[in-house]
């Protein structure tokens, strides 16, 4: 191969390294002689130009995406509740963390507690699922857990604080024929110690009847638990949270009470009847109550 015939070689190879000029500009002039070897191939103050120029290029697409994710974090915020962003989210009122609630499955076939077929108005469902579960990071109460779930008369009657009390209720669940007791017990991490009893009868009109005439007062309970022993009705349950098929009788221990405040309710759903009892060294919080009575309605219902 003759000398001239490798430089021309090499300077089709050099040509076809220079990059093209963009699709929208023409030339201004005709194209450059090859250089002699050894001299580079794009001018250094044009190199420069293009790293500039890339640069700001780069830098100019990075501000625009910075522009627009605070756009769409400033619509964000704007369209979102204060309490849903952890920053602002504002002091809690003092409600527990309960897990997803959802009524247990009934039996194939059989009918729900309120439906008209039902005239018993029977909870067909397994009473041990309807017994609201313990919030998050409770305690469980063992000695509330039963044979097999299911909790014996007597340690249910042990909620009451005599033993005048205890025999006295004891007849009146024996006359109206009570069938079953489940419960379940927890202690939070400030102390508060809940139980629930949920007792179920033959019928409907059973339970009523045992719920307005032997277990309640307007003002008070009938059988006084432990811990306290003046009572009165507890007024602050807004009138939002009440339930079409379920009755409930809140009460507050009234001031002067021992080192605990105990607050209590019964409830009437069906042919069952759930007795739920939260005590708390100083004060009993009435928004947990609140809370716990209304959620377990929610599942009677």
């Amino acid at each position: 191969m003759t000398e001239q015939t490798e430089q021309t070689e090499q300077t089709e190879e050099r040509q076809a390294l220079v990059p093209p000029p963009p699709p929208d500009v023409l030339p201004a002039a005709p194209a450059v002689p090859a250089a002699p070897e050894g001299t580079p191939l794009v001018p250094a103050k044009a190199g420069k130009d293009r790293r500039v120029l890339r640069a700001v290029l780069r830098w100019t697409a990075v501000a625009v995406v910075f522009v627009a994710v605070g756009t769409a974090a400033a619509y964000g915020i704007t369209r979102q509740e204060r309490t849903d962003l952890p920053g602002l989210a504002t002091e809690s009122d003092g409600r527990w963390n309960y897990p997803e609630i959802v009524r247990p499955p009934l039996p194939s076939g059989s009918p729900a507690p309120f439906a008209e077929a039902n005239k018993a108005a029977a909870h067909h469902a397994d009473l041990r699922a309807l017994v609201l579960p313990a919030p998050e990071g409770a305690k469980a109460d063992k000695a509330l857990r039963g044979e097999d779930g299911w909790l014996a008369t007597k340690d249910f009657l042990a909620e009451f604080a005599s033993k005048e009390d205890r025999k006295a209720a004891g007849q009146v669940l024996t006359d109206h024929g009570l069938r079953h007791v489940a419960a379940r017990g927890w202690t939070t991490r400030d102390g508060t110690h809940t139980r629930i009893y949920l007792l179920r009868f033959g019928t409907a009109a059973v339970a009523d009847e045992l719920f307005a005439t032997e277990l309640i007062h307007y003002d008070s309970p009938t059988y006084a638990v432990r811990g306290a022993e003046e009572f009165d009705r507890d007024e602050d349950f807004p009138e939002k949270t009440e339930f079409a098929h379920v009755t409930r009788s809140p009460y507050a221990e009234t001031k002067p009470y021992g080192a605990e405040q105990v607050r209590q309710a019964y409830l009437s759903a069906g042919d069952t009847v759930a007795l739920i009892v939260q005590s708390r060294k100083g004060t009993a919080e009435a928004v947990p109550f609140q809370q716990t009575v209304v959620l377990q309605s929610q599942l009677l219902s």
